[in-house]
């Protein structure tokens, strides 16, 4: 996942004391005019290196999948990441730059003179750093947001499972995984997005199961959870809806299919399957497949359905 890897964001005032310290023990290796300008190299290449570090170790946004760039959008408005990443760039070239301005001067001075320019070229050093501070500040709790974003790979199929709570949604998705799916709660529902996984033909799909975003109707959802469906749909390459004709999921029969309109209309292209769960009970309902997870009864085939559904064909090393 491409923001997994996100380093911790260090403060101003730890770049500042790291840096500072650092030149101090570069000066007292060296005497005179070498001393001081070996403070300033030190001092300046710490602040400069490590913001520039925090700026390379962020994604081009441009090049992100639009899946990750919409759910990272929807938590921490992108363009105000952008924008702090770009004043971390700018105090880490004034930092370069503040450098070379008093090299100059202190080389052309006697050495209390270059010992006084060193002091305001730390000064104004220490302000730069300080200046971003609150942009270190943003990027550094991006960052922590980001790191739990769903572990999900845009490059592999995926089937978005969606329908009214107690429909059986999961139920379906671990029984079709053969093991609980791996779940975890990210910003934008309180509940917990699964993701499963399983193969066909040697192609690894991914099965998602939605609580907290696509089981109710989309006007109950946030703005956060209204985009983070907008981001689901540059994901699904199939939509499994599954439904409850006999309603003892606890939603009556008509609510569910409103809410299967709502998902037909929000996935545009998307293909999708509609599914009666708990058929054993009721299939009072015109649906493209009837199953029951609690009977094993055919799950293979809905699984199956979705699979053509997709028509994945993987990019061999040949291909164009």
């Amino acid at each position: 996942m491409i923001f997994e890897n996100l380093p911790t964001t260090p403060r101003s005032e730890e770049l500042i004391d790291k840096a500072f310290s650092r030149a101090a023990r570069a000066g007292r290796a060296k005497s005179g005019h070498d001393a001081q300008t070996s403070m300033l190299q030190t001092a300046s290449n710490i602040l400069s290196d490590n913001l520039e570090n925090v700026v390379t170790a962020w994604p081009d946004f441009d090049e992100v999948d639009p899946f990750y760039y919409e759910l990272a959008d929807a938590i921490v408005d992108v363009d105000e990441v952008r924008k702090s990443l770009s004043e971390v760039t700018w105090a880490s070239r004034k930092t370069a730059e503040i450098r070379s301005e008093y090299e100059g001067r202190m080389r052309r001075n006697d050495l209390d003179t270059a010992r006084k320019f060193r002091k305001q070229a730390f000064a104004r050093l220490a302000d730069v750093v300080e200046e971003v501070e609150d942009d270190l500040l943003r990027l550094g709790a991006a960052r922590d947001e980001l790191k739990t974003l769903p572990d999900i790979n845009p490059d592999e199929p995926a089937i978005v499972v969606a329908g009214y709570p107690n429909v059986g949604k999961s139920s379906f998705v671990n029984a079709v995984t053969r093991a609980r799916h791996e779940t975890a709660t990210y910003p934008f529902t309180t509940k917990g997005i699964g993701v499963g996984h399983f193969e066909r033909q040697r192609i690894r799909y991914q099965i998602v199961d939605t609580p907290g975003l696509l089981d109710r109707p989309p006007q109950d959802r946030n703005d956060i959870e209204a985009q983070a469906v907008s981001a689901l749909t540059h994901l699904a390459d199939c939509v499994l809806f599954v439904l409850d004709a006999s309603a003892n999921c606890g939603y009556p029969l008509d609510d569910q299919l409103e809410l299967l309109a709502a998902v037909e209309d929000q996935f545009g292209d998307v293909p999708v399957i509609t599914v009666c769960n708990k058929s054993d009970v009721s299939r009072d309902v015109e649906a493209d497949y009837y199953m029951s997870v609690t009977e094993d009864e055919n799950l293979d085939t809905v699984l199956d359905a979705a699979v053509d559904a997709i028509g994945y064909e993987p990019e061999l090393p040949f291909d164009g």
